[in-house]
C-alpha cells in the first residue's frame, strides 16, 4: 500500500487498530500520522481519547496500559508513538497486546530511520491485524513527478523547469521541498502554474545561475554561459556550495559515460530509464555526448576528483573555491 492508498482506506472508515510506519523517508510517515492526529476525532473528543508519546520517554508497557484504556464519550482512542525507534530493543513485548488487542484503540508507530526485523513474529501479528506500512525515499529522478503530483492535488501546475529547480536546490527531501512550496501556495493564487520566475522570486533559486543551468552549459560547451555562472557561484558561495557543484557535475559525467556504452542511442525512455533521469534530461546528455567523445568524459572525471579533494582540503594549494571552479571549468571545456 502507499500512502495515499492508507490515508484514502482511512477516510473511508476502514481503520486498523495499528499502523507501524517505518523506514528512510520521513515525509510519507508524517504524512499518515498528521492524518491520524487530525481526523480521526473530533475536536471536543481529543482531550480525553488523544495521546502522543515519545519513544525516549515512555516504556512498552505503559503504550499497553493506555491501548486497554476504553475511549470516553467517544467511538476510539488514538495513541500516537513518534520516535518509536527509541523502543527497537523492547518493541517485542509488545506481542502480547497483539493477541489481545481493543478494537477501540488506534496505535500508531512513528518508527523512522530504521528498517525492523519484519521476520519475528510481534510484526507478522502487526501486519495481521494492521498496517506495516516502509516509508522508502524516492530516488532523485523520481522526484519532479512527485511535485507535479503533490502541486496538482493542491490546486495547482508546475512548469517542467521550475519542478528541475527544485530538485536541483533542494535534492530528495520531500519535506523540504512541501514546505517551499506551500511558501509559494500563499502567494499565488490557486489554478495558477508555478514558473521558474516565482521560484527565484519567492524561494531564492536562480533560475538562471544554477548547477542545472551549468551543467546544460557545459555539455553544449556555451563557454560564456558555463564562464558567467561559475562567476556567479563566486561570488555568491555560501548559497552554491562548492562540494556540491563538483558532485553534481561527476554525476553528470559518470551518467555520460554509461551514455557512451548504450548501442541504441535514438530510444528517449530508453536513455532516461538507464541512467534514472528525467526524460526532460535526455536532450541535454544527447547534445553533450557528441561534444565530448568517452576519452574526454573519463578525463573529465578525473578532474572532477582532483577538484573534489581540493575543495575538501587533501593537498591543497592555497586557493579560493571560487578559483578552483574556474580552473575546473576550463579544464572541463578545453
Amino acid at each position: 500500500m502507499t500512502y495515499e492508498d492508507i490515508i484514502s482506506e482511512i477516510k473511508k472508515g476502514f481503520i486498523k487498530p495499528i499502523y507501524f510506519l517505518y523506514g528512510d523517508e520521513p515525509y510519507f510517515i508524517d504524512q499518515i500520522s498528521d492524518y491520524i492526529e487530525k481526523n480521526l476525532l473530533k475536536e471536543e473528543e481529543k482531550g480525553f481519547n488523544q495521546m502522543v508519546l515519545y519513544g525516549r520517554d515512555v516504556e512498552i508497557n505503559e503504550i499497553i496500559s493506555n491501548a486497554k484504556r476504553f475511549p470516553m464519550m467517544a467511538e476510539r482512542q488514538v495513541i500516537i508513538i513518534k520516535e518509536a525507534q527509541d523502543l527497537s530493543r523492547t518493541i517485542d513485548q509488545l506481542d502480547s497486546y497483539l493477541d489481545h488487542i481493543v478494537p477501540s484503540t488506534v496505535l500508531v508507530f512513528n518508527y523512522k530511520y530504521k528498517s525492523p526485523d519484519k521476520r519475528k513474529t510481534v510484526f507478522k501479528k502487526m501486519a495481521n491485524v494492521g498496517v506495516l506500512f516502509e516509508s522508502k525515499p524516492l530516488y532523485e529522478n523520481q522526484v519532479p513527478a512527485w511535485i507535479n503530483t503533490y502541486v496538482k492535488n493542491k490546486g495547482y501546475q508546475i512548469e517542467t523547469k521550475a519542478a528541475l529547480m527544485l530538485v536541483e536546490f533542494l535534492g530528495a527531501d520531500l519535506s523540504r521541498i512541501a514546505n517551499e512550496l506551500g511558501k509559494l501556495f500563499i502567494l499565488i493564487a490557486k489554478g495558477k502554474t508555478i514558473t521558474p520566475q516565482d521560484i527565484e522570486e519567492n524561494i531564492g533559486i536562480s533560475k538562471d545561475f544554477n548547477n542545472f543551468e551549468l551543467r546544460k552549459a557545459i555539455g553544449t560547451k556555451n563557454i560564456v554561459k558555463a564562464n558567467q555562472i561559475i562567476n556567479y557561484f563566486a561570488q555568491n558561495p555560501k548559497n552554491n556550495p562548492t562540494v556540491v557543484t563538483i558532485s553534481l557535475l561527476n554525476s553528470f559525467f559518470t551518467q555520460l559515460l554509461q551514455y557512451h556504452s548504450l548501442s541504441n542511442k535514438n530510444d528517449k525512455n530508453a536513455i532516461a530509464g538507464l541512467l534514472k533521469v528525467n526524460p526532460f534530461f535526455v536532450g541535454d546528455y544527447m547534445e553533450a555526448g557528441k561534444n565530448y567523445p568517452m576519452k574526454k568524459v573519463s578525463q573529465v572525471i578525473g578532474f572532477l576528483r582532483e577538484a573534489d579533494m581540493q575543495s575538501k582540503g587533501v593537498g591543497a594549494r592555497d586557493i579560493e573555491q571560487g578559483d578552483l571552479l574556474k580552473e575546473l571549468l576550463f579544464k572541463i571545456l578545453h
